[in-house]
């Protein structure tokens, strides 16, 4: 461990989760800090300016949606949930309120630690005022400057609002979008409805899927939207 590896905020009141991240990430290039508390986590958030929070909902003394919202009022750090509360409400609430990503307990490590990676990533490219004007996600070229995509070099005939779509998803690619953020951003706060949504997805994947029952680039998260896998 050094002073150079990223700084994580868990934010956790059971013992033995706290315990199991602890393991988990300092055995790993990562340092900890922890709170069991809302009032702990906003100490630790504003006089350490961790790279990354690592968040329960349920806390003694808070929520952790309440948190969130507190936090991203001042701060841009990633923030992933990790709570047992696995309702699509509690998910899209989280998002909605600014977290970064959400995993229900009980969670594999392999796959926080490629949440994780993913959440630092993006707060470094957002740092450098990316994403550029071309983003590569898998086998998609996009790009944003001349509205075109390219899939395995092979160019894609895309709608305006397919293309709106796509590149909204690019840009967070990696991370949960909600149906409405998507419909804020890609309808821009317009009559659309969540079904709109669903429909212009299922033509993108016809356009840009092998298999569009079985996507593998368009992953849908059910109930709160949309993630393109990276």
């Amino acid at each position: 461990m050094s002073a150079n590896d990223p700084l994580v905020v868990v934010v956790e009141d059971e013992p033995q989760v706290r315990r199991f991240l602890r393991a988990a990430l300092t055995a790993r290039p990562f340092r900890l800090l922890e709170a069991a508390t809302v009032a702990e986590a906003k100490l630790l958030v504003t006089s350490h300016n961790p790279e990354l929070v690592l968040l329960d909902l349920g806390l003694p003394d808070g929520d952790g949606i309440e948190l969130t919202r507190a936090i991203r009022s001042w701060s841009r750090v990633p923030i992933i949930v990790i709570s047992a509360r696995g309702r699509e409400a509690d998910k899209v609430d989280a998002l909605d309120a600014g977290a970064d990503d959400y995993l229900t307990k009980p969670f594999g490590l392999d796959e926080l630690l490629a949440r994780m990676r993913v959440a630092l990533r993006h707060a470094r490219e957002s740092g450098a005022d990316a994403p550029g004007p071309v983003i590569q996600a898998g086998p998609l070229t996009i790009d944003l400057t001349q509205r075109e995509v390219l899939r395995d070099g092979a160019p894609v005939r895309l709608t305006p609002i397919e293309f709106r779509l796509l590149a909204f998803l690019a840009k967070h690619a990696g991370r949960i979008v909600t149906h409405g953020q998507i419909l804020k951003e890609v309808w821009g706060g317009t009559a659309a409805e969540p079904h709109h949504v669903r429909v212009h997805m299922a033509d993108l994947r016809k356009k840009i899927e092998v298999d569009p029952a079985r996507p593998k680039l368009l992953v849908t998260e059910l109930g709160v939207g949309y993630r393109l896998r990276e």
